[in-house]
Protein backbone atom coordinates (compact mmCIF):
# COMPACT_ATOMS: atom_id res chain seq x y z
CA UNK A 1 0.00 0.00 0.00
CA UNK A 2 1.39 3.40 -0.92
CA UNK A 3 1.81 6.11 1.69
CA UNK A 4 -0.85 8.20 -0.01
CA UNK A 5 -3.35 5.35 0.02
CA UNK A 6 -2.52 4.55 3.64
CA UNK A 7 -3.17 8.20 4.59
CA UNK A 8 -6.52 8.15 2.78
CA UNK A 9 -7.55 4.95 4.53
CA UNK A 10 -6.68 6.48 7.90
CA UNK A 11 -8.72 9.58 7.11
CA UNK A 12 -11.67 7.43 6.03
CA UNK A 13 -11.59 5.58 9.36
CA UNK A 14 -12.16 8.87 11.16
CA UNK A 15 -15.25 9.90 9.17
CA UNK A 16 -18.41 10.02 11.25
CA UNK A 17 -21.46 9.55 9.07
CA UNK A 18 -24.76 11.12 10.02
CA UNK A 19 -27.93 9.04 10.19
CA UNK A 20 -29.04 10.62 6.91
CA UNK A 21 -25.73 9.70 5.24
CA UNK A 22 -26.04 6.09 6.47
CA UNK A 23 -29.62 5.87 5.19
CA UNK A 24 -28.62 7.22 1.77
CA UNK A 25 -25.76 4.72 1.60
CA UNK A 26 -28.13 1.89 2.61
CA UNK A 27 -30.59 2.81 -0.12
CA UNK A 28 -27.85 3.14 -2.73
CA UNK A 29 -26.52 -0.29 -1.75
CA UNK A 30 -30.02 -1.80 -1.98
CA UNK A 31 -30.62 -0.22 -5.38
CA UNK A 32 -27.27 -1.27 -6.77
CA UNK A 33 -27.66 -4.88 -5.71
CA UNK A 34 -31.30 -5.33 -6.71
CA UNK A 35 -30.97 -3.50 -10.04
CA UNK A 36 -28.30 -6.00 -11.10
CA UNK A 37 -30.87 -8.81 -10.77
CA UNK A 38 -33.93 -6.87 -11.94
CA UNK A 39 -33.50 -3.97 -14.34
CA UNK A 40 -37.03 -2.75 -13.53
CA UNK A 41 -36.00 -1.77 -10.00
CA UNK A 42 -35.66 2.00 -9.74
CA UNK A 43 -34.34 4.31 -7.05
CA UNK A 44 -37.91 5.49 -6.60
CA UNK A 45 -39.06 1.95 -5.76
CA UNK A 46 -36.21 1.55 -3.27
CA UNK A 47 -37.09 4.89 -1.65
CA UNK A 48 -40.79 3.97 -1.41
CA UNK A 49 -39.99 0.65 0.22
CA UNK A 50 -37.47 2.18 2.63
CA UNK A 51 -40.02 4.79 3.71
CA UNK A 52 -42.67 2.10 4.09
CA UNK A 53 -40.34 0.04 6.30
CA UNK A 54 -39.56 3.13 8.38
CA UNK A 55 -43.27 3.91 8.88
CA UNK A 56 -43.97 0.31 9.92
CA UNK A 57 -40.98 0.33 12.29
CA UNK A 58 -42.20 3.49 14.01
CA UNK A 59 -45.81 2.28 14.38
Amino acid sequence: MTDRLRALVERAREVQMSAADREEQRRTFAYGNTHIENRYITREIVDEQAESLDVNKNS
